[in-house]
């Protein structure tokens, strides 16, 4: 090899390395995944009158991916695992209740995410509609709340919980928390600890630089009607555990202008992008 090919040489793999080394974005990207829908769903579950509902009481159930130039995280992973869904979109049923027709893996591969590209997995609790494909990412960091992860492994698991969903995470690497955490340890992808609906119910709270701070609320509210609610109907949690719980995330939008995305709020997710369209 020649002096001069030799220099071409060098000089093309600095900017490979160049390339490699800078981040695909200077903050986070949030992507909203669809992972199905509850329907029907009654209000009085919640301690509501189906005529104080505005419109379709049924339930969304989003996934959700935050791409970070440190890493990516999944948060909840869907009601109906993508092995029990045909790759024809056919809609497929668990319980008479929850209802998918699009897997969750081909969503991620249509942004160019593969599972092994998912650095972080957690999700906002335990219940069945929010684990369906935990043990999909058993490759991943997993970050849970102590006290929902006692739950998760009791000797008898609570109601609404399926262990099977998520056995995988038992033993992959975990991250056990007792509070509020900061995911990349920036300030703009936090975990915070908003028990009440189950022992170790978190809320994530994302921090874009066009969109502003936005909460993903698990299972805190199920209707935006709740929001101005004293009262927390008894099948869904510690009432005084769970209004201190709303009330601690809705001072903290209020410092920071936040705005909630109540997960299971159909009407609220119909106006939202979805990927491949992203929040930054």
């Amino acid at each position: 090899m020649n002096v001069r090919n030799l220099a071409a040489l060098l000089v093309a793999a600095a900017l490979t390395v160049s390339c490699a080394d800078k981040p695909a974005a200077t903050g986070p990207r949030l992507y909203i995944l669809d992972c199905g829908d509850i329907r029907p769903m009654d209000p009085t579950l919640f301690g509501l009158k189906k005529e104080e509902i505005a419109g379709d009481a049924s339930f969304v159930t989003p996934c959700y991916l935050v791409v970070h130039p440190k890493g990516n995280l999944i948060w909840d992973v869907g009601q109906v695992p993508d092995a029990r869904i045909p790759d024809d979109g056919t809609e497929v049923v668990v319980q008479d209740l929850l209802k998918a027709r699009r897997k969750l893996v081909p969503q991620l591969e249509a942004l160019g995410v593969k599972v092994s590209d998912i650095d972080y997995i957690a999700m906002s609790h335990y219940h069945l509609d929010h684990t369906a494909n935990a043990n999909l990412f058993a490759g991943s960091t997993w970050i849970v709340q102590q006290a929902e992860y006692d739950a998760m492994f009791a000797e008898k698991a609570p109601r609404f919980y399926t262990p099977a969903t998520y056995s995988a995470l038992k033993t992959s690497k975990n991250r056990f928390i007792d509070g509020d955490y900061d995911v990349f340890g920036d300030g703009t992808v936090v975990i915070k600890q908003t028990p009440g609906h189950t022992a170790g119910h978190q809320v994530l709270l994302v921090k874009l630089a066009r969109t502003g701070t936005v909460a993903l609320t698990g299972d805190l509210y199920h209707y935006p009607e709740e929001v101005n609610l004293r009262t927390v109907a008894p099948a869904q949690g510690d009432q005084e555990i769970t209004l201190k719980s709303r009330d601690a995330l809705q001072e903290s939008l209020k410092k920071s202008g936040g705005k909630m995305w109540i997960t299971h709020d159909l009407i609220g997710f119909s106006k939202l992008k979805k990927a491949p369209e992203y929040y930054e």
